[in-house]
This record gives structure tokens, sequence and C-alpha cells, in this order.
């Protein structure tokens, strides 16, 4: 043989094994087409695999209780218009990884309160701190859950006896129970369920920052700045049944002042939207609605008019196919170190102790005993940032106290991608976080609201930069996982 024939034998059955692999991918492939369920499907598939389960209990205080949300209240409630609830959602995705967010019908959500129903579910259920978000809808018609002597969320702001705070540390006690079994039986609910994200908008929320000659004063503003988007997640069972809808929106809920148990306009678009949807919950989030009022305002008509415009703002995020929203599951909950400005010197805070507004004069009272239990006043905060990733569809991100609408606005647009739920009134509502603008300008919401909690405030002008810092470092984190 010369050397021609024995390269062409040589590679006759290299050539053979060539043409058989073609024909195996080939014929791979066209099973693959025909037979999803195979292995080169599963992925996607797995993706989507959720289930979802859904609880809702009832939280109206069942005695007359006084009420939070508001400086001049002089009694305690009278009646109600409707029940308050407490309503979590779990998720589960295809690895087994979970997810509960929970809404509460209450002005706010205490820190300790978070601290001790993330220490709870997680030894009763296994949910680490990270899987557990929780929004306080920040009703002005709610009752008082807050132990804090000073602040408006608390006791001993509104000057209640002994008999009142007693009563209230009971209501917080039965409240942490229901909001721990809450938990539970949602994630006994679990079935196999769909996901979708769309959204609308709604436009009765108005910026509520006007400038005056001295400063800032809560009024209508119509050229202030506004985020008017509703997102919506929808929840299916998979024969197409709606089984849950969870719902966002940036405003106060104040539309109402009296002493009345109800849950404002967000509490009459959640029940409008069961009432047409039987069978399905309705959840709302509250969105970063710090410095947005719903105008007009003042009247039962006109919270009932404004939960049915955000009722018919979902009707309308429903209409269209939503997009889906496949898993899994990525989730981080961190603290990030915020800095008050320069606190108050002991003589500045002995004169007002003796102010002739009372507000003032417990704030200061409240900074004193601090000084002398302490030897300093507090310079820092602890304030969480929580980021939930859903494959690549959805990003919720969950910030903490009265979030002005700066945040939101600045941080869809910065962080491109998939569609970002940014959420104000998550896991510890301890008053409001301005924005560097917001800051300089002043007011309420820069730093006048301060004077109504225990702490020193305002912040210093590193707290925007400090907080969207370490939600791009989440965002980054959660989408972009080291083990993908």
């Amino acid at each position: 043989m010369n050397r021609q024939t024995i390269n062409v034998l040589q590679w006759k059955p290299a050539m053979l094994n060539v043409k058989r692999l073609l024909c195996l991918v080939a014929v791979a492939s066209l099973m693959c087409l025909k037979a999803p369920h195979l292995p080169c499907a599963r992925a996607d598939e797995q993706q989507e695999k959720w289930t979802a389960g859904v609880a809702s209990v009832v939280i109206t205080p069942e005695r007359s209780m006084w009420m939070s949300g508001y400086a001049a209240r002089t009694k305690p409630s009278e009646g109600k218009v409707h029940d308050l609830h407490a309503k979590a959602l779990a998720l589960q995705d295809a690895r087994g990884t979970r997810l509960v967010i929970a809404a509460v019908e209450l002005l706010g959500i205490p820190r300790p309160l978070r601290d001790w129903l993330e220490k709870e579910v997680h030894r009763c259920y296994k949910l680490p701190p990270e899987a557990l978000v929780l929004n306080a809808s920040h009703t002005h018609c709610g009752p008082v859950v807050k132990e804090s002597k000073y602040s408006i969320y608390g006791n001993s702001f509104y000057g209640l006896s002994a008999e009142q705070i007693q009563q209230n540390q009971k209501y917080v006690d039965a409240l942490r129970q229901k909001l721990l079994q809450l938990v539970g039986q949602a994630i006994e609910d679990l079935a196999p369920a769909r996901l979708g994200y769309t959204h609308a908008r709604a436009g009765f929320a108005m910026n509520r920052r006007t400038r005056i000659e001295q400063g800032y004063r809560i009024q209508p503003n119509p050229d202030g700045p506004v985020d008017h988007d509703v997102p919506v997640l929808r929840i299916d069972s998979l024969d197409g049944k709606l089984r849950a809808v969870l719902f966002g929106y940036a405003c106060h809920n104040t539309t109402l002042s009296f002493y009345k148990f109800c849950g404002d306009y967000a509490g009459f678009a959640q029940q409008y939207l069961e009432e047409a949807h039987p069978g399905a919950t309705a959840f709302f989030i509250t969105g970063c609605g710090g410095d947005q009022n719903p105008y007009p305002r003042g009247t039962l008509t006109l919270a009932q008019q404004h939960g049915r415009s955000l009722a018919n703002a979902v009707e309308a995020a429903l209409l269209p196919r939503a997009r889906s929203v496949r898993g899994p599951i990525r989730a981080a909950l961190e603290t990030v170190t915020l800095e008050f400005a320069e606190p108050p010197s002991r003589e500045q805070l002995e004169k007002e102790a003796k102010s002739t507004n009372k507000y003032e004069r417990r704030h200061a009272e409240a900074l004193l005993e601090e000084l002398e239990q302490k030897g300093r006043i507090r310079t820092t905060y602890p304030y969480l940032v929580q980021v939930v990733q859903f494959g690549n569809d959805l990003t919720m991100v969950a910030l903490a106290g009265e979030v002005v609408v700066d945040y939101s606005l600045r941080l869809k647009a910065e962080l491109a991608g998939p569609p970002l739920w940014v959420a104000g009134y998550c896991n510890d509502v301890f008053g409001y976080l301005p924005s560097v603008r917001v800051l300089k300008e002043g007011g309420y919401e820069g730093g006048g609201a301060m004077r109504y909690t225990e702490l020193p405030g305002p912040f210093a002008p590193s707290v925007e930069k400090r907080v969207v810092d370490k939600v791009h470092e989440l965002v980054d984190r959660v989408r972009t996982p080291k083990n993908n």
C-alpha cells in the first residue's frame, strides 16, 4: 500500500463515527422538539415550576384602642369601617427555595416585631431572614403597635394610661402570634401555580411638598415628582384561576383622619378586587410614598373613590397577557449604616425640654434620657435593605422607613434589566428616609418629623448615597450569582 491508501483507511472509521454522531444529534434534537418532557426541555420548565400559598387573618383590635399616625389624636378608636388584615403570600421555586411576603394593614412595622418574627419563622419553618419580606400599608386608621416611649408610633407619646399601655402590649403579643401562624398557614397552602408580572397607572397621588416663604408645607404640589406606576404580580393556579394579586402604589394612606379602624384607600382597593375575583386574595404593597398624599382627601367617600381608582388600575393591568415570571428565587438582606447629622448639645436639649410645644419637648426629653443612660446620643442608624430576584424576570427592592419618591425614580432609572419594583415601609418603619434633595430643602420629611420619634435626626447628607449604593450591591449579587 502506498502512503495515500493508508491515510484513507485510517480516516474512514473516524469519518463514519462523525457521521454517526451527527445523526444521533439530529435525532435527539428532533425528539426534543416533539417530546418536551426530555431533559433538553427541562431547564425552562423547572424555572417556571412554582408552588404558591396564601393566608389571611383579621388583626382589627377587639376593643377600643388608641390609634397611631396623627399627633393631633385626643381619644381612642370608636368602632370600625371594615376589618384590618394581615396577609401572607408564600412562594417556592423548583429548587425548593421559599419566599414569604407578608402585608399588614398597620401604620408601620416596629423593628422589634421584625426581629422577633424573623427569628421565629426560622425556628419554626426554616425560613431564612432574607426570605421574609414585611410591608405595612401605613394606614393612619390602625392601632398603636410600637413599644417606644417617645415615638408617634408608640404608647406614651399620646399620654396613655397604664391600663391603655397594657392593653396595647396584649395586642402586640397577640399580633406576633397571628403573624407567625399566618406564615405557617401560607406555607402549608403551597400548591402548583404560575406567576406573571404586569403593571398599570393610577393618578390620585400627588407630591405634598409645597415651597412657601418659611420653607416647605404639606399641601398639593402638582409640579412635584410622583410615581404613578402600579406594579402587579398575579398568581394563578394551573387551570388559569386567579389565586392572588400583589399590587403596589407610592402614596400615603392618609385620606382619612377620623377615629374608626379602616384600611383607607388601600383597604378599599383590596376589598373591591376580592369582590370582583371570588376566591382570590389581594395584597397591597406600599411604594415610596413618603412625600405623596392622596388628593383630594378628608372623607370616607374619597377613600372609597381612591380605592376604586387603584382597583381599576389593577384590573387594567390584569387585562393584557402578563409577562411570565420564572425562578429561581434569590434574595439578600443586609444592614447599611446611616449617619445622623451632628446631634444637639446638652444645653440645646435642656432648652428644648422646656418648650411649650409638647412634641419638641418630648423629643428633647428622649435624647436627654439617652444621653444620661448611655453617655452619648447615637450617631448612626442600622438601616435594612432587602432585594429579591425572580429568575431574570423581576427584581423587588424592599426599603425600610417612610421612603420619599426620589428613591423609586432614581433606582428605576439606574437599574436596567428586568422590571424593578421598589417598595417602601418594609421591615422597619422608624420614620422618614429623605433623599438629598428633600434633606436640603428641609421641612417635615427632611427632618422635621424626627421630633415625633426617639431618633436625633436629621440624617447626614450621605444618606441617599449609602442606601442607593447598598441597593446596587445587592441587586448585582442576586442578578449575577456566583454559582448559577
